[in-house]
């Protein structure tokens, strides 16, 4: 009867093992993900789900097992057992989270610093002009001719965001453009240097998997790359005061052509090669 026992704790655990891997790779509840870095969060995502789901299936299956095997039989009036521990599953039950743990937390160091999470958020104003400077020109502006082929183009495209109580405006240094919108071209390597004027807020848009506090007086910068065009929400994720709720944008990411006829519509001086 015991090695039938332990048979079938071996079963069980196999089972829910699979099951709660299978849940984790296979049941997608993210947006869909439309930046460069949103693979890379997506596969933590997966790791931290198959394992949620493996305890969860487990705790299940031990609650169900012994609901069925450890019932009250209405005739049984004796106590039961003083069971005063297990120095084994007392073992067990501590190494196993405490094994878990440290692996989440080395994997979720590595998938941050892959996403860039490791380098400095403070930049120099002077810094950050100079690489505007340096910037290849897009929107028919500058010495050069707009790129159709975003993967020729090295250099970012630098962006400013001012965030206040309770709205994100968004300012292209190339055309002299300040928008309410974030409009950015598909493929392209995006910076952003963004600076609060009043309180705290957050820059989060859930489809690229990012999110970056703005802080006043401390500019921080976000790098991403978008991958899909369409228009996703931009919403701030830190508690910034009454209206907070409401503090929405949207971020359009558009094909080459679609960007380069918008900031031609919206720039203040067009000065057009082609």
């Amino acid at each position: 009867m015991p090695n039938s026992s332990a048979f079938l704790l071996l079963v069980i655990s196999l089972l829910v093992t699979i099951g709660g891997i299978w849940i984790g790779q296979n049941v997608n509840l993210l947006p869909v993900d439309a930046s460069s870095n949103a693979p890379i969060y997506d596969e933590l995502f997966k790791v931290l789900f198959s394992i949620g789901a493996v305890l969860f299936l487990g705790m299940l299956a031990a609650v169900v097992y012994s609901l069925i095997r450890f019932q009250k039989n209405p005739e049984d009036l004796e106590d039961g057992l003083a069971l005063e521990g297990n120095l084994s599953l007392e073992i067990f039950w501590t190494a196993v989270p405490a094994v878990v743990v440290l692996f989440v937390g080395i994997y979720s160091y590595d998938i941050y610093d892959r996403m860039g999470g490791m380098q400095p958020l403070q930049t120099n104003g002077h810094d950050h002009q100079a690489m505007h400077q340096e910037q290849r020109v897009w929107g028919g502006i500058g010495a050069g001719p707009v790129e159709s082929d975003m993967s020729k183009i090295a250099a970012p495209l630098k962006i400013d965001v001012t965030a206040m109580q309770f709205a994100f405006l968004f300012h292209y240094p190339q055309g002299d453009i300040i928008s309410g919108e974030l409009h950015v071209p598909k493929g392209q390597p995006i910076s952003m240097r963004m600076e609060s004027k009043d309180v705290i807020h957050a820059f989060w848009v859930p489809e690229f998997r990012l999110k970056q506090d703005v802080i006043p007086g401390q500019p921080t910068i976000l790098n991403f790359t978008p991958t899909k065009a369409g228009r996703y929400p931009i919403i701030c994720a830190e508690l910034c005061g009454p209206y907070h709720g409401g503090m929405r944008s949207t971020v359009v990411v558009e094909e080459a052509d679609e960007y380069k006829e918008w900031f031609n519509k919206n720039t203040k001086e067009v000065i057009s090669e082609l």
